[in-house]
């Protein structure tokens, strides 16, 4: 099996080393986590563009052609996959129920959902979590590090980045052997979550008077949150 994770260190490495060669924000008014603030919304404006120009309306299309049912399989199925690096990661962190309830949600919905495309378990009312290696390293006194933006992925920190190579590994799409299959499953995925964010983007297009204030605000407390507590629970959001 092919596994990017080398290509993709070396990408998480030369983002940090271009992001650290930017200038600081400073002044009375800089937000001290996110000294990289002058970078981060360069590249923030980049992905708006990138968004308005080809994921926005992609993902327009994406829900207008495919009916609720079919979107709701697409969900449970990458739903599905997360659970099972949620299981690893929360075994990691020393969680033991979340774990088993985390594997066990993967083997029921996969042998008796059609491969995932069926959310049983939680029909079941077992559990979803939702864990991954930044929040690990973070269980693991890793600090975050600064606020960091990253070129179409969006909003991270120093040590999400660095745990990319990592989440990539423990995605099962990333074993995939067909690269053909393996890439149109990611770019499913990435067409898919872009257009389950469509109505919470325009809530936030007329709500927020700085989007990139509000979304970088919005994103650390979430992460911060699961500093603390170790786990946020992910109940599936209703379908557009």
């Amino acid at each position: 099996m092919k596994r990017p994770v080398p290509r993709s260190s070396a990408l998480a490495a030369g983002l940090l080393a271009v992001a650290l060669s930017t200038g600081c924000a400073t002044g009375p008014n800089a937000d001290p986590r996110d000294p990289l603030e002058p970078f981060n919304r360069s590249v923030y404006s980049f992905n708006e563009g990138l968004d308005r120009a080809v994921f926005k309306p992609v993902a327009e299309v994406y829900n207008e052609v495919l009916p609720s049912p079919v979107r709701t399989g697409v969900r449970n199925f990458f739903n599905n996959l997360a659970d099972a690096w949620t299981g690893v990661n929360a075994l990691l962190q020393g969680r033991g129920q979340a774990a088993a309830e985390s594997l066990f949600r993967v083997q029921l919905n996969t042998l008796f959902g059609i491969g995932g495309l069926i959310d049983i378990a939680s029909d079941a009312d077992i559990p979803r979590h939702r864990e991954d290696f930044g929040k690990t390293l973070g269980h693991w006194g890793v600090p975050s590090g600064p606020y960091l933006v990253l070129p179409v992925l969006g909003p991270s920190t120093v040590r999400e980045t660095a745990a990319l190579p990592v989440d990539l590994w423990g995605n099962p799409v990333s074993h995939v052997n067909d690269r053909g299959v393996r890439y149109g499953m990611y770019g499913l995925g990435l067409i898919h979550t872009r257009a389950q964010l469509l109505r919470v983007g325009n809530v936030l297009e007329e709500a927020a008077l700085d989007k990139y204030s509000f979304t970088r605000d919005a994103y650390l407390q979430l992460r911060g949150a699961t500093d603390y507590d170790g786990n946020i629970d992910d109940p599936s959001a209703p379908e557009q």
